[in-house]
């Protein structure tokens, strides 16, 4: 009897690349695995959406179209490639309005895509229609999700088989049109008892012939387990990924999973281990310099009880070692549970595990519930789309006075599209303003990464790669890297930038103006002055007050960005405006007086 065929795509060019390395890695770098990949018979691989796509413009200075495009004429126009999009969020920083929901799907086809999969973390049916429905409409295919996980222990209401019944029954009453149904486990929780009894279940209700698909991490050490588990439950395709983006935080090893089904009645891929061997030592050659996070290759036993997923929990601890405060993560992933039950028990993928681990973050920080994350915050109240239960109504209460934010029940989608900041025609005004050419490629990109987007577009994009061979000085200690920071000379405070070879290098005043043709002086403090001081490591996102400018207490003065959040610095009280000690994209670090109010 001939054995059953299992569909295999790839993840290492995607997902392999953002749970390991944050998704920075250089399209030049590991194009000629692509091919080896290609050489070995692999036919279907995930190539790029999700965090993939802004890593690029945020941290490569490159364009994610380009790349789509250039990965399309390496494999060929028969290989399946896939994106990954998360609702009525797609690609982008946050809900879209339906113009720029339709605008993803048009443009990710044009550039080389065969398939989208589309998921909501909440699991808000609500959030899949449209987007599903633009993704088919524009002749794509459409791989609808349920995401899963396992809750931490003791917590109870969601996330077993009658919710994914429930959930899969929703999806299907609906009429979004589908090519395929994934069950997504970004965090690799899920035990494997569960996910036989899950397939089992879709399997039954779906009609004959509906392929589905399991997706997990090997973050928790189960993931085989599970795999293992879905096959026999009669799952139709599995993710993997190869050597070094493969095991750890990321999908199991292409090689692991062919060992683990030797002898039994399923092929996989119709793959050959002695091509995947050849492969996974070309993609090995390529990635060679780049710098692998330790907790990148470890499975982790705590994971059940935060849950983290494997792309999250590198990005978050690259950022945290970037920051130097690495020795508070354990701290970070013990809040983790409490934030998770009283947050609705949203599924732990992006955005959702963002929410949850920045709102972990602070409260470890800044104290419990001292601030609350925007995200987090405007996903219990409600603005994100229905959580799979009811949040805690004292953190709602919390989240509505610290935001400003009442608590809503309309569509995510019906929110973005009262928003005319989320509208094309205002991404067009952006590109006006910025003088740069209006292409749809290019209003997305702003639309999509709003002021780094601009940033990219303009060519003043950071390179932030973690490459071996540039994080060593001359005396074998780490460099202080490319970027902005902040020094003082004879009591004067400049923004200086940081960067290789012959780059145009900024020196400027903290006040704006040329340190050349003017000095600054530092401010003198009287006894009513009151230093500002940032509560977290990071970068000077945008300068919203300027000095001598009156302002109320309350009123935002600048916004950093810390851990992929927006942490509005505010004043304590009202004044005038006496300094600003800090520069656009200056790094800060915890405590530095970022600003002097009178």
């Amino acid at each position: 009897m001939a054995k059953k065929f299992i569909d295999v795509m790839d993840t290492s060019f995607r997902d392999g690349f953002q749970s390991v390395y944050g998704g920075r890695v250089l399209m030049n770098d590991f194009f000629p695995a692509v091919e080896a990949a290609k050489m070995a018979g692999i036919n279907h691989f995930e190539f790029g959406g999700g965090a993939r796509f802004q890593s690029l413009y945020f941290y490569l200075r490159e364009d994610a179209f380009e790349m789509m495009d250039k990965f399309r004429e390496i494999v060929g126009p028969d290989a399946n490639l896939q994106t990954l999009a998360r609702g009525v969020n797609t690609v982008m920083l946050d809900t879209g309005s339906k113009e720029l929901i339709d605008l993803h799907a048009k443009m990710f086809k044009k550039h080389g895509t065969s398939t989208i999969r589309n998921f909501d973390a909440l699991n808000d049916v609500e959030n899949l229609k449209y987007s599903g429905e633009r993704i088919a409409h524009h002749g794509l295919k459409h791989e609808v999700c349920i995401t899963m996980m396992d809750l931490p222990p003791g917590c109870h209401g969601a996330h077993d088989v009658e919710f994914y019944e429930k959930t899969l029954r929703d999806i299907l009453d609906a009429g979004i049109p589908y090519d395929s149904i994934c069950f997504k486990d970004a965090s690799g929780t899920s035990n494997p008892q569960k996910v036989f009894e899950t397939i089992k279940m879709a399997r039954a209700l779906v009609p004959e012939g509906t392929h589905l698909r399991l997706h997990t991490h090997e973050t928790a050490g189960v993931s085989v387990s599970a795999y293992m588990a879905a096959l026999e439950a009669g799952i139709d395709g599995i993710d993997m990924a190869a050597s070094p983006v493969s095991g750890g935080t990321s999908q199991p090893d292409i090689l692991t999973m062919l060992h683990a089904t030797k002898g039994m009645n399923f092929d996989l891929g119709g793959l050959e281990i002695g091509k995947i061997l050849t492969y996974e030592k070309e993609l090995q050659s390529c990635l060679s310099d780049y710098f692998m996070p330790p907790e990148a290759t470890m499975v982790s036993p705590v994971i059940p009880f935060s849950p983290m997923p494997g792309g999250a929990l590198t990005a978050n601890t690259q950022m945290m070692r970037d920051n130097k405060i690495l020795d508070r993560f354990p701290e970070v992933i013990a809040a983790m549970q409490e934030v998770v039950e009283k947050g609705g028990y949203g599924t732990s993928v992006t955005p959702v595990s963002q929410f949850y681990f920045q709102q972990a973050l602070n409260n470890v920080m800044q104290g419990p519930w001292n601030a609350i994350a925007p995200g987090y915050g405007k996903m219990v109240l409600g603005y994100f789309g229905k959580t799979p239960v009811a949040p805690d109504p004292e953190i709602v209460k919390i989240a509505s006075e610290k935001l400003g934010l009442q608590p809503t029940t309309m569509n995510a989608i019906d929110i973005a599209d009262a928003d005319e900041t989320k509208s094309l025609q205002h991404a067009i005004d952006k590109l006006k303003e910025n003088n740069l050419e209006v292409t749809e490629e290019n209003i997305f990109i702003a639309a999509a990464c709003q002021e780094k987007g601009l940033t990219f577009l303009l060519g003043k994009g950071e390179l932030n790669v973690r490459k071996i061979s540039e994080m060593k000085t001359d005396c074998g200690e780490e460099s202080m890297g490319n970027g902005n920071y902040t020094v003082v000379v004879n009591g004067e405070k400049f923004s200086v930038q940081v960067a290789e070879g012959d780059a145009d290098i900024q020196v400027t005043a903290v006040n704006g103006e040329q340190a050349t043709s003017v000095s600054v002086p530092s401010p003198v403090a009287s006894g009513n002055d009151i230093e500002i001081k940032a509560l977290l490591p990071g970068s000077v996102w945008k300068i919203v007050a300027n000095p001598g400018q009156s302002v109320n207490e309350g009123d935002v003065i600048l916004i950093l960005e810390s851990m992929k959040m927006e942490i509005d610095v505010i004043a304590p009280r009202g004044g005038v405006i006496q300094s600003i000690n800090v520069a656009t994209n200056d790094k800060v670090v915890e405590g530095q007086v970022v600003a002097v109010l009178g």
